[in-house]
């Protein structure tokens, strides 16, 4: 019996297959010899991103000193400050690690900002302020003392962070009202419910002349 000639369709499939597999393979050894006569390095293309890995000494101003520590690229500012000190500052709290409880804030500059997703090498040359730096036991601050008086915090967990977004707010807003406390501690939560004691506290150092 005759063999039966591939149709129409099928003579295109296997021409479309073959076309596909032959045009492939050629733009790969193309490529491979382009590359090739080219002594380009594929992996230290101009326009990849540098890969950056080990640790390095790093110094950060901290409270008015500068500290020195060593850090891998991907530390970020939190982890410096509590694991990478040697004394550690450990006032910034790990709560939630991803940038929504407001536990880690410190001041960067003078702003507010959760140093669980700030690294610690981008801080460089800037001026840092952790709770620790605001005052002593002896000698509160004006937010930490009006924390005080008015028992703003429970489990103490979110206190730092409160703190730190307070004292931001009246150092840059001067005379506040209840709604701009609101709205500089929006990005801080206290599970245990403690807001009416913090807003009363912040007014409270408002009016006392401010943060610091």
């Amino acid at each position: 019996m005759a063999e039966r000639p591939p149709s129409d369709r099928e003579h295109a499939g296997a021409l479309s297959r073959r076309t596909f597999l032959k045009g492939a393979s050629g733009i790969a050894a193309g490529g491979a010899l382009v590359s090739g006569a080219a002594g380009e390095d594929p992996s230290a293309r101009a326009d990849e991103p540098r890969r950056l890995s080990g640790e390095a000494p790093l110094t950060l101003r901290i409270n008015g000193v500068e500290r020195a520590l060593i850090v891998e690229p991907r530390t970020t500012l939190l982890s410096a400050l509590r694991t990478r000190l040697d004394p550690p500052l450990t006032g910034a709290k790990l709560v939630c690690d991803r940038g929504t409880c407001g536990a880690c804030t410190v001041l960067v500059d003078g702003r507010p900002v959760y140093s669980c997703m700030q690294l610690a090498i981008d801080c460089k040359g800037r001026e840092l302020t952790t709770i620790e730096g605001l005052g002593t036991p002896d000698a509160l601050s004006p937010v930490q003392e009006a924390f005080w008086k008015r028992d703003a915090l429970m489990c103490g967990f979110c206190t730092p962070g409160f703190v730190m977004s307070v004292t931001a707010c009246l150092e840059h807003e001067g005379d506040v009202d209840e709604a701009t406390i609101r709205s500089a501690c929006a990005g801080n939560l206290c599970r245990c419910g403690t807001y009416p004691h913090i807003f009363e506290a912040a007014l409270e150092a408002g009016a006392r002349g401010g943060g610091r």
